[in-house]
């Protein structure tokens, strides 16, 4: 941590990982009645598909950030005037 605070890396994971949490617990607190109705499948489909969607999001910004990281490496690196070639987006 920073004297400005956590970094914005520290707070989206986090954050990502508070939400993982909360949907694991919602769901252990409807899984009997989701048992009871037969509607367990769906309960189990949806905590993975918000858990993975959690994930892409997050590994979206990691590899987004670590984009602009090479990019400003190749920014000082490259001579004065000259503007370095964007890399694929």
């Amino acid at each position: 941590m920073s004297a400005r605070g956590p970094s914005p890396f520290v707070l989206k994971t986090t954050g990502y990982l508070i939400s993982t949490f909360s949907v694991v617990a919602l769901g252990v607190a409807a899984w009997p009645g989701a048992a009871d109705a037969d509607l367990l499948p769906w309960l189990i489909l949806g905590m993975v598909a918000s858990i993975v969607g959690m994930a892409c999001r997050w590994t979206s910004y990691f590899l987004d950030k670590r984009r602009a990281g090479r990019e400003q490496a190749a920014a000082r690196a490259s001579p004065p005037g000259s503007r370095p070639v964007p890399g694929p987006v």
